[in-house]
């Protein structure tokens, strides 16, 4: 029995820490206890379990290296520094001015409010970086607005939630640092195979309001007039963009020259930036160049939009690392809301503690995670774990396809950080047995965790949205009108839709892998030939030991016993010769057994010939190789030795 357990301690203990995940124990200490118990007894057990268990009691020594080695990874530095940005810009009240503003700008039309939201989210996961935050602040600033002005709860509260989920996924998101760090691959090269799913995943969201919007016109009706505070003006927004193309372009054509490939982003700062002064200017010297939406709309979007571009430009152009872009964003979200008035001592101590309590959390995750793997690989359990998923039916395809489903089911009870620490350490190996590509592979796990926020009942962004969600009727202070709460039923409800889009996106960016690695395959191709070339040293080494330069090789006799056409690499035994001109590897010898040499008179051995100059044979297979051939002259100092040093010791009479 104690045999049995011996030798399949690690599916044991994988089950065991399931067990105590859904028993309701913090994750951190379920990991750290699970990994010191089985410890404890893979020690005792190791002589019983016929070399499976590989446990001592020194390992424990390596705890301490181990979690320092963790915690001084400069790429979890970008975590804190985003996590600050993204309170700092949140506090600051950006939210709010981007909801009114875009909310104002699509309310004519029918799902504007929708659209205005999804918009946001968007901008919010690229600046803030945390579910929670973008979940808290639309629900706060959109949803009484939905519900006054007649919205459908389900849609109203879907979209709200997955818009705020989409910080998950949309660079620079943390989910992606950790994912990318815990694959082995770069933060920049993860962002760059993101983007385009991400993006891709917004506008899936935005074609199913716009269907709703014709379909189902009274589930999102459009703003009424009254509503419209700013008022018309979006000929005069077309003219300003147009007007900022025009900068964009000249100062892109005016630099190219001088500034090459990053003519292109001076160009779109120097267009902002006009936009930005222009919108100031005409709002407080009264110009009236612009009308007071298009003014609005600059004002508002261009800081945040300026930032975003400045953190990942710098980021994909390869001028920063994601943690001098999280250092960067964090200044620039400062100097917004110095610009706004509205940075105080109060503020920044909101930001501190949320982002301290942020990193602790990720700490002791990463902490237990060591204890917990410092065990599971000493029990061989990464080996079960890539045994069990690279036999798997389906090859990649069929890997890929149970790991999302692994995933998605295990995002009902992990947040994405005890996933990224627990499970996906141990599918690196088989991955990369398989031959996938892992910034892909990295992505579709993002998109499938992305889920974890919307499953009914057990998704983050649901209960966030609950917590700011009316749950009775209230009067509504802009109409006077009593608007019913709330339930838990139409948020579930309202989720539902939005998840299935998200696995929808994940089933595209498996069948359609170039969207994640552009040209590039998804998976290295098996048998692919590799083509190198060794540099050639010709006979130009000066000699060592004051011996005379070696000659150069005849013509000719650059052919040798070649093994399927690899230079250099003499006929195995048994195997006829191969032809005279086959390419050869100048510097093997025969090997011991092979056939013997032709009966023509031997030719002296000739550096760059048929051997690598001064690699003889080896001692004690003289007589293995045989003599040379009567008639035949010794070999030349240097001819087969190295190139100074003369004969190796020993072989004296073998070359007599």
């Amino acid at each position: 029995m104690m045999e049995l357990i011996a030798q399949n301690m690690a599916p044991i203990m994988f089950l065991s820490l399931i067990a105590f995940l859904l028993m309701g124990y913090p994750v951190a200490f379920s990991l750290a206890a699970n990994g010191l118990f089985f410890f404890l007894i893979g020690v005792e057990l190791a002589p019983l379990s016929g070399g499976t268990i590989s446990l001592d009691w020194n390992f424990l020594g390596t705890l301490p290296n181990r979690m320092w080695t963790q915690f001084s990874n400069e790429t979890f530095l970008a975590i804190p520094f985003f996590t600050f940005m993204g309170i700092i810009l949140e506090k600051s009240g950006m939210a709010e001015d981007l909801l009114d503003t875009i909310g104002q700008l699509f309310g004519p039309i029918r799902g504007g409010l929708a659209y205005a939201v999804i918009l946001v989210g968007v901008l919010l996961a690229a600046t803030t970086g945390v579910v929670a935050a973008s979940v808290i602040a639309m629900g706060l600033i959109s949803l009484p607005i939905m519900l006054r002005y007649g919205y459908d709860r389900r849609v109203a509260t879907g979209v709200i939630a997955a818009s705020g989920t989409l910080a998950q996924i949309v660079p620079p998101s943390l989910v992606l640092i950790v994912l990318a760090d815990q694959l082995q691959v770069d933060v920049g090269t993860m962002y760059q195979g993101a983007l385009l799913p991400s993006l891709m995943l917004t506008a899936s969201y935005i074609l199913f309001v716009f269907l709703l919007s014709i379909f189902k016109p009274s589930l999102v009706p459009a703003l009424p007039k009254e509503a419209r505070t700013l008022g018309h003006g979006v000929t005069s927004l077309l003219v300003v963009f147009l007007l900022t193309a025009g900068v964009t372009y000249g100062t892109y054509r005016w630099l190219e020259p001088s500034w090459g490939a990053n003519a292109d982003m001076i160009g779109l700062i120097a267009g902002a930036v006009f936009a930005y002064i222009v919108a100031l200017l005409d709002k407080h010297l009264k110009i009236g160049l612009m009308s007071r939406l298009a003014q609005q709309v600059v004002i508002v979007l261009i800081p945040p939009l300026t930032l975003i571009f400045l953190v990942l430009g710098t980021i994909f152009f390869g001028l920063a690392t994601p943690t001098e872009g999280g250092a960067m964003g964090a200044a620039g979200a400062l100097v917004l809301a110095i610009i706004k008035k509205r940075l105080n001592l109060d503020l920044l101590r909101q930001a501190l503690q949320s982002t301290t309590r942020l990193s602790a959390f990720v700490m002791f995750i990463m902490m237990g995670a060591r204890v917990f793997s410092l065990t599971f690989y000493g029990v061989n359990g990464h080996l079960w774990i890539e045994h069990l998923l690279v036999s798997l039916p389906g090859g990649e395809m069929g890997f890929v396809i149970f790991v999302a489903a692994l995933v998605f089911f295990l995002a009902f009870f992990l947040d994405y950080f005890e996933l990224a620490f627990i499970v996906i350490p141990l599918l690196v190996a088989p991955a990369k047995a398989i031959g996938i590509d892992l910034v892909w592979f990295g992505v579709i796990l993002g998109i499938v965790m992305q889920t974890s926020f919307m499953h009914p009942p057990f998704g983050f962004s649901l209960h966030f949205l609950r917590s700011v969600a009316p749950k009775r009727a209230y009067r509504d202070p802009v109409t006077g009108q009593t608007i019913e709460g709330v339930t838990s039923g139409q948020i579930y409800l309202g989720a539902i839709p939005f998840m299935l889009l998200q696995l929808l996106m994940a089933v595209i960016v498996v069948l359609f892998p170039t969207l994640v690695t552009g040209n590039k395959t998804a998976h290295a191709t098996p048998g692919a030939e590799v083509s190198f070339e060794l540099p050639d040293l010709g006979n130009s080494l000066p000699p060592l030991g004051g011996v005379a330069p070696l000659a150069p090789a005849p013509t000719g006799s650059e052919t040798g016993g070649g093994v399927g056409g690899l230079p250099g690499l003499a006929p195995l035994p048994g195997l006829a010769p191969a032809p005279a001109g086959t390419e050869s590897l100048p510097g093997l010898a025969p090997l011991p057994g092979l056939a013997p040499a032709p009966e023509a008179p031997a030719t002296p051995a000739i550096p760059g010939a048929n051997s690598l100059p001064g690699l003889g044979a080896p001692p004690g297979l003289e007589e293995s190789l045989g003599q040379p051939a009567a008639g035949a002259e010794k070999p030349v100092s240097g001819a087969n030795s190295l190139p100074g040093l003369g004969t190796p010791p020993g072989m004296d009479g073998a070359l007599n």
